[in-house]
């Protein structure tokens, strides 16, 4: 297994702030622009476990609740995960429309297409942004990053599964002029950047707070006080906010109060990613008439007929700091068992990724759809479902059946050592009949009560 960290400290330090140079990132095809946010992602959790010791010793406390940090690192994976499959039109519309104009193409390696990509990238992403609140539909997807009730650097990687079947529309402005190659470049940069800013722990930054987007300005963002609604959209400048009038200040009389307007009080993957589809399906059919219809995809999420197309401020609760979180308790041994069971489901996210490029479509399906089942079982026991106990048994005797039957071959793929794969069925073994006295007691349970 090839080995988590792919580029050395400092650079891989440089990514998360955009303090690149041109020539260090220029690249003539697609093909050849690093994957530079996969490779960011030990970087990510350095960056989430210093944020957790500055937090200890500075608050006195954890910044990141463990359920809550688990779901969203599960959202980021699940991004990942299916954008395997889910191939977006992004770059090969890109590229036919480069071609179609080659009178105004730029060069690849031009430092002045670079600069241009860098604010032209930024200001689509500000539109795009603007738009995912605005528009319903797409606020479906969006909603997923908005939707922890925390604000750390975890939060940052809470993303939507379907969010990048919007999202490139916003780029194609830039398609005539600049390669797609650049402008995958500093997608991808742009993307890395907000990674740092998701904090409680850094103050204000003195006068780049004029020009950079910053975490006080982003915290604003994230909050559902009535102030933060639709405001400060930047991804690296915030220059575009202050242009188009969107942007607004923190307010430290006034607390952030992080999350939805209307929480989802759940830690179900699945539920996070698609709760607002379901939603929007639901009004969609208990509306009259088809522009009202129309307006409920097209419109923003506070629309309702007869109200402004972006629905009415007044209609956002008035909630002030502090507010009550989703916080279900999981006793002590449950609260290490999710976290065992997270970074193994994280180291083999990490080899999947490693190995997809070779798989042929069906097995690669398959450990995409393991590892999506293995997370909902995570985010189940967080939740304290009923059924939670039944899946994670299935889980591991299924984890155990393939270890056993495919020993041989996994130790080969793998090069670990046949001992590591022992001590992996030990675990699941061992998990799985952890798990077996509470199915039972639910089951005799049930039985009772039916009797009754």
């Amino acid at each position: 297994m090839d080995t988590l960290v792919k580029t050395d400290f400092l650079t891989g330090v440089r990514r998360l702030f955009y303090v690149v140079t041109p020539n260090e990132t220029y690249a003539e095809h697609i093909e050849d622009v690093p994957k530079y946010i996969n490779e960011a992602a030990v970087f990510f959790l350095v960056g989430i476990a210093l944020e957790f010791i500055v937090g200890l010793l500075k608050e006195g406390k954890s910044v990141i609740r463990l359920s809550d940090g688990i779901s969203s690192m599960t959202a980021g994976m699940f991004m990942v995960l299916t954008s395997t499959f889910l191939k977006g039109f992004d770059f090969p519309v890109y590229f036919w429309i480069y071609r179609m104009f080659p009178s105004v193409n730029m060069a690849w390696d031009s430092p002045v297409a670079w600069f241009i990509c860098f604010f032209g990238v930024d200001l689509g992403y500000y539109w795009f942004h603007r738009m995912a609140h605005e528009v319903n539909f797409m606020w479906a997807a969006h909603q997923v990053h908005h939707s922890s009730e925390d604000y750390n650097l975890t939060t940052a990687l809470r993303q939507s599964i379907v969010q990048r079947l919007t999202s490139w529309v916003f780029y194609i402005p830039l398609a005539p002029f600049l390669p797609p190659s650049t402008i995958l470049v500093h997608s991808q940069f742009n993307t890395l950047y907000q990674f740092w800013i998701h904090t409680e722990l850094i103050d204000r930054l003195g006068p780049l707070e004029y020009i950079l987007n910053t975490p006080s300005h982003h915290r604003v963002h994230h909050g559902r006080n009535r102030y933060c609604i639709d405001k400060n959209y930047a991804g690296t400048l915030i220059i575009f906010d202050r242009m188009f009038g969107t942007f607004e200040a923190e307010k430290k009389s006034d607390r952030v109060v992080y999350g939805l307007v209307h929480p989802l009080a759940s830690y179900d993957p699945m539920y996070t990613q698609f709760c607002h589809f379901e939603w929007m399906w639901q009004r969609f059919w208990e509306v009259k008439g088809i522009s009202n219809k129309l307006s409920i995809i097209f419109k923003g999420p506070g629309w309702e007929p007869g109200k402004p197309r972006a629905g009415l401020i007044e209609d956002i609760p008035d909630i002030h700091f502090p507010q009550p979180k989703y916080d279900p308790i999981l006793p002590l041994w449950g609260s290490i068992y999710i976290g065992v069971h997270f970074v193994l489901n994280f180291l083999v996210f990490h080899f999947y990724l490693e190995t997809v490029p070779s798989l042929t479509a069906v097995p690669a399906l398959i450990g995409m759809l393991h590892l999506l089942f293995s997370f909902t079982c995570v985010g189940a026991i967080c939740d304290i479902k009923w059924y939670a106990p039944f899946m994670e048994s299935f889980r591991c005797f299924l984890v155990l059946a393939g270890l056993t039957i495919l020993d041989s071959q996994l130790t080969m793929l793998t090069n670990l050592s046949c001992m590591i794969f022992l001590g992996l069925r030990i675990i699941f073994l061992l998990s799985a009949f952890m798990w077996l006295p509470q199915c039972v007691q639910y089951t005799i349970k049930e039985k009772i009560m039916k009797q009754e």
